[in-house]
């Protein structure tokens, strides 16, 4: 579907939109009232309010951690203890940093990517070896996050708690990241490591330091995080708590107002709220490198999840989509067969729709019973979705990833691709583990859809 919206340039969102009101006329036509299609609508909507909530907290916190300095301080010692010889390997696993303490691939790519590509460029390394590094590290991380507003929405679309499919990824995710850690540690043994600091990170670097007061105090916010995601504490709660802590910082070591901690919590922060600085002596890189966060930048989420769970609603008022699934997975009888149409079926949705996270709504609500009564437990479902899904989408040209980060890194999508190696090795795992029946989970009949939803909030 959303192949026509990169060719025409539009937005899956509205594609979608099409496709539920399609999807209501045909019920019209069928005996339904519009009082059924609306209940339904409305009954897969309240499921997705979990996920609106943790979306919401989230770029709460990236607005806090912005103003506090968290987020500036960790860009700013990575960049200061990373050896040359070791550049691939240290992109890779502070993009990993990053991305599991913040939950956001695209906001580890909008910042600490983008710092790394101007440290790439430098030292006159690969680039596309250093965006792969960059974009397997970041998704990695993104994929294992409890504060991942696709990770919680793939844990929710199946039915599964949160920390239990975090965990569960491992056996894709983990095998993937050792075979990262090879190659990028193997192809950045060949990088002169005399060579010196180039003078635009040396520049960023002052900038940032202009900025704000560094002390340890400001890493209290991610281990609050940390804490919450090992202790496997509910993640709503604890990313308020992150957040309020992180507020408290800016105010007290920052010297940023009330009014400017709360606008950049609300709305992003902005280098405008900086007083006593001359912003243009600031490196040039570094408004498009701090000006994130805040709530309203996790708008379009909100719409992609209002979209997906309106057309899964319409779709169900008539049982149409669980018949399209009941096709697919007619004659299935074996673990590998069944991971392996998930597999397809995720894949196709995210290349057609060019989003990752539409997939993880629709198959996940889809194929959950198949998996219930074959008795498999749901969380091997979540984990297919994500491994299939948004994992996949930075490598696909026309995604909304691969374009942001082709935009954001300079490199293009294509000549990335072989080295986001993360991006592919998780269907492969997959497979293998389908075929061998290591990793997969047998149903247990101990965790509810309802315990699972109040866990989660």
């Amino acid at each position: 579907m959303d192949i026509l919206s990169f060719i025409f340039n539009i937005r899956a969102e509205p594609m979608i939109l099409i496709g539920t009101a399609a999807a209501s006329f045909i019920a019209i036509a069928h005996g339904f009232t519009w009082d059924d299609i609306l209940k339904s609508i409305c009954d897969k909507i309240s499921e997705a309010l979990p996920v609106i909530l943790i979306v919401a907290s989230i770029g709460f916190l990236i607005g806090s951690w912005m103003v506090s300095g968290t987020i500036p301080m960790m860009i700013y010692y990575g960049l200061k203890l990373i050896n040359p010889q070791y550049f691939y390997i240290s992109a890779f696993l502070l993009g990993a940093l990053i991305s599991v303490c913040t939950g956001t691939s695209w906001g580890s790519i909008g910042t600490v990517g983008i710092a790394m590509i101007g440290v790439a460029i430098g030292l006159n390394v690969s680039l596309p070896i250093a965006a792969g590094a960059i974009v397997s590290g970041c998704w990695f991380g993104d994929k294992l996050s409890p504060v991942s507003d696709s990770t919680n929405m793939a844990a929710l679309a199946a039915g599964v708690n949160l920390h239990s499919h975090i965990g569960h990824l491992l056996w894709t995710t983990g095998p993937g990241f050792i075979v990262c850690s090879v190659i990028y540690s193997y192809m950045g043994m060949g990088i002169d490591a005399s060579i010196s600091t180039p003078e635009n990170i040396v520049n960023l670097m002052t900038s940032i330091g202009h900025l704000y007061n560094f002390n340890l105090l400001l890493l209290l916010p991610p281990a609050i995080v940390l804490y919450g995601s090992l202790s496997k504490k509910p993640p709503i709660p604890m990313l308020f708590l992150s957040t309020i802590v992180s507020m408290i910082l800016a105010l007290t070591f920052q010297g940023f107002s009330a009014s400017s901690v709360g606008e950049s919590v609300v709305s992003g922060f902005k280098l405008s709220m900086v007083e006593g600085v001359n912003v243009a002596s600031l490196s040039s890189d570094i408004s498009r490198l701090l000006e994130r966060g805040g709530a309203i930048s996790m708008f379009s989420s909100f719409v992609t999840v209002f979209s997906a769970f309106s057309f899964a609603g319409a779709m169900s008022a008539t049982g149409s989509l669980h018949t399209v699934i009941h096709a697919l997975t007619k004659g299935v009888k074996s673990t590998f067969r069944l991971v392996a149409t998930t597999i397809l079926t995720t894949f196709t949705i995210c290349a057609c729709t060019a989003n990752g996270t539409l997939p993880l709504l629709l198959c996940g609500d889809a194929f959950k019973d198949e998996y219930k009564k074959r008795g498999l437990a749901a969380k091997n479902l979540s984990r297919t979705t994500e491994d299939a899904g948004t994992v996949v989408e930075p490598i696909i040209p026309w995604s909304a990833s691969g374009v942001y980060c082709a935009t954001m890194l300079g490199v293009s999508t294509l000549d990335y691709l072989p080295w986001a190696i993360l991006c592919y090795t998780g269907i492969i795992f997959a497979l293998l583990l389908a075929v061998t029946g290591i990793g997969i989970a047998k149903c247990q009949s101990d965790e509810t859809s309802e315990n699972i939803a109040e866990h989660q909030l």
